[in-house]
């Protein structure tokens, strides 16, 4: 795949952050070339582990490729992982060579298991394998010595003859960090991969001629997939931020970059139209009452998404968004909008998307249709309303999760479905609908289901609330809400003398917002408690809750 890229798209753009540095295809190829002499040199062969630890930078594309390219397996490793977590992969994987940004360096200082050898992804720096205690660090921030680099090498990718590399090897060892706190390694062949991105080329109709603009950790399944992957396949060009995406940082480069595609997960969405669009709804008096008139709402809507498009730079024609649930109340201001957005659903076991959709054929709610890869279906679907477990089957499963037999047997259906552990339903257009997790759902006192996702849907629509959390409380329902005090502070506390009238005004909005939302929810599903979350929630790569910290 990457053989054929290069040699289609040699001088156009391949990876780029922004004005700083870029590497053409020629240029991915050559650099490619040089780690895997690299590799060879050091004696690392086919089916050793590879990790890489940094941000999103063209650097760790082009090692992912050149780590796969030679036959390796490349280990992701989140950011956001402790250094404890961190020693445990690298042992767990037995990785050989760590590429690690000076960024994290940290990270891994004091760790016991060192890979034979260190390399800084920010210039490719060796680092001695003897190194003193805050060695890495004092190297990193003092820059003293000049150390060896990766050298020029005369291996040519076209033709690479160095290893044989077969659609099963592995390509990548992925730890996964769930909302249930277990991290488990996916193993991910390159059939698993490149059908996978086959799949979502044909559906996304991405060619040489888009442009994406990269903001989840690459670290991720989703973000090296559908944003690494995918548009180098298809010749396209990846940016990146020099900062962490924030709105200080995002906005800039998506009017210097126009994106014609991006991959978000709902949260970035949500925080811009709660920051940036609903605000304009509300501080005019006169929008205010026009709003609630349905014509006028909608040529209001539509001028919104219009100034919502031109914020990302004018030409945007696909924004994917997957990795949680999109509200709804954002989700049909999309719509009535007309904002090119499309949701998706997937997994890190299944390399990931399962399901998408073209913007033009999307249906409100649904995570779209299978793509061409996979086959999805219900098993044992309720009779009344469909609802069973979402399984899986097709190139872009998983090989199974590694050093544990055990847990990838039970994961499998006895005829070879991937069981994904989500509750859904397949409308008979083939559409996919989630309901939820099933170790999320609540057995109500009636025997009824209660999808805890279902009712923060609800509470996260109501006014200041920016997120919150639903659980079971001794056989009752409660919710933990983080509030935007931002807001409050502007249009509630501006006139307010002490703490103490802000604290029973933030307790009389909690009990106003869950009475909102027991008139909208059935009888078994009210919520009885509610407490505020002074903090925002801790969360996954992919922005989702870490359910397990809080329950």
């Amino acid at each position: 795949m990457l053989e054929h890229s290069v040699r289609n798209n040699t001088n156009r753009v391949a990876l780029s952050c922004i004005d700083k540095y870029t590497l053409t295809y020629n240029d991915l190829n050559k650099k490619v070339n040089d780690i895997i002499g690299f590799l060879k040199e050091e004696g690392i062969k086919k089916g050793d582990r590879v990790a890489l630890l940094g941000e999103n930078h063209p650097n760790w594309g082009l090692s992912f490729f050149a780590i796969t390219s030679a036959g390796c397996v490349a280990v992701p490793i989140m950011h956001d992982f402790s250094p404890a977590e961190i020693e445990q992969i690298l042992e767990h994987s037995g990785t050989k060579i760590l590429f690690i940004s000076s960024k994290f360096s940290g990270k891994i200082e004091g760790i016991n298991y060192k890979p034979q050898k260190i390399v800084l992804l920010d210039d490719f720096s060796i680092l001695p394998e003897s190194c003193p205690e805050n060695f890495l660090k004092n190297f990193i921030e003092e820059r003293k010595k000049e150390f060896r680099k990766i050298r020029e090498t005369a291996i040519k990718l076209t033709g690479i003859g160095l290893t044989e590399i077969n659609e099963d090897d592995l390509a990548s060892l992925i730890y996964t960090s769930g909302t249930t706190g277990h991290s488990k390694g996916v193993m991910l062949t390159h059939k698993n991969i490149v059908s996978d991105v086959m799949a979502v080329v044909d559906m996304t109709e991405i060619t040489h001629k888009d442009i994406m603009l990269s903001i989840l950790p690459l670290s991720h399944a989703t973000e090296s997939t559908l944003g690494l992957i995918t548009p180098i396949a298809a010749g396209a060009s990846v940016y990146y931020l020099e900062k962490m995406p924030s709105a200080t940082s995002l906005l800039p480069a998506l009017q210097k970059i126009r994106p014609t595609i991006m991959v978000a997960v709902p949260l970035i969405i949500e925080k811009i139209y709660k920051s940036k669009i609903l605000p304009n709804f509300r501080k005019n008096l006169l929008i205010k009452a026009m709003y609630k008139t349905p014509f006028i709402k909608q040529k209001i809507n539509l001028a919104a998404g219009k100034k919502l498009k031109e914020a990302f730079g004018g030409r945007l024609r696909m924004l994917c968004i997957g990795g949680a649930a999109l509200a709804s109340d954002v989700e049909k201001f999309l719509r009535a909008a007309k904002f090119p957005y499309t949701v998706g659903y997937g997994l890190t076991e299944t390399a990931p998307l399962v399901t998408g959709n073209q913007p033009a054929d999307f249906i409100y709610n649904s995570v779209g249709k299978p793509i061409s890869c996979c086959r999805v279906k219900i098993d044992n679907p309720n009779y009344l309303t469909g609802e069973g477990e979402i399984l899986v089957k097709g190139d872009c499963v998983m090989k199974g999760y590694y050093k544990a037999p055990e847990k990838t047997k039970e994961t499998f259906t006895e005829d070879g479905w991937f069981r994904t552990g989500d509750l859904g339903v397949l409308n008979k257009k083939g559409y996919l609908f989630i309901k939820g997790r099933i170790k999320n759902v609540i057995l109500g006192a009636n025997g009824k289901n209660i999808y805890p996702e279902s009712l923060e849907a609800v509470i996260n629509e109501c006014r200041y609330v920016m997120e919150s959390l639903v659980y079971d409380k001794g056989g009752k329902l409660a919710a933990k809400i983080h509030l935007d005090y931002k807001t409050m502070q502007e249009e509630l506390f501006a006139n307010f003398t002490n703490e103490a009238e802000i604290k029973k005004a933030i307790k009389k909005r909690l009990n106003e917002i869950i009475d909102e939302v027991n008139k909208r929810v059935p009888g078994f599903a009210k919520i009885s408690h509610v407490y505020e979350q002074f903090e925002p929630f801790e969360k996954t790569p992919t922005l989702k809750i870490k359910r397990y910290v809080y329950v």
